[in-house]
């Protein structure tokens, strides 16, 4: 076989193995997004306003946790999860310089104290608005810790 049919193939292996991965991570995204309560949540683990260290994904409520997925995984296991008396939202702001690029367009950053290390998410406003009402309306008996 010619050395040109040998590149030919292994192109289209290449883009075949592409193409899986990528239908690969759209089912993902529809599996965890099957239950309802999903929104794009960046998150780092710096406090500073850098464009250093955000990382993309996916968060999804459920009874008394909010879990986080990375975008770019195939895993069906949360990379972080927050239980929900544990997460003290700090403030929030714009995206500063580089960090616009880093995160959704339209998200605001703010700051978050919580025991997974995680220093700021990045949400849209009504994502926002949806986490801090999901963080207040613990069940009786549950601390709230929200400053905003």
């Amino acid at each position: 076989m010619p050395l040109w049919m040998w590149f030919v193939d292994s192109l289209a292996f290449v883009v075949g193995l592409a193409m899986l991965l990528l239908i690969g991570l759209l089912v993902r995204r529809r599996v965890l997004a099957r239950s309802g309560g999903t929104f794009d949540m960046s998150i780092n683990r710096r406090s500073e306003a850098t464009a250093k260290g955000w990382t993309l994904g996916l968060a999804v409520y459920r009874d008394t946790d909010l879990e986080w997925y990375r975008t770019f995984s195939l895993s069906l296991r949360p990379a972080y999860r927050f239980s929900r008396g544990d997460v003290r939202i700090d403030g929030r702001r714009e995206p500063i310089g580089l960090e616009v690029h880093a995160i959704h367009t339209g998200h605001l950053v703010v700051g978050t104290d919580n025991a997974s290390g995680v220093r700021q998410f990045a949400m849209s406003v009504n994502a926002l608005t949806g986490l801090l009402s999901w963080l207040e309306s613990s069940p009786p008996g549950q601390r709230v810790n929200n400053v905003l």
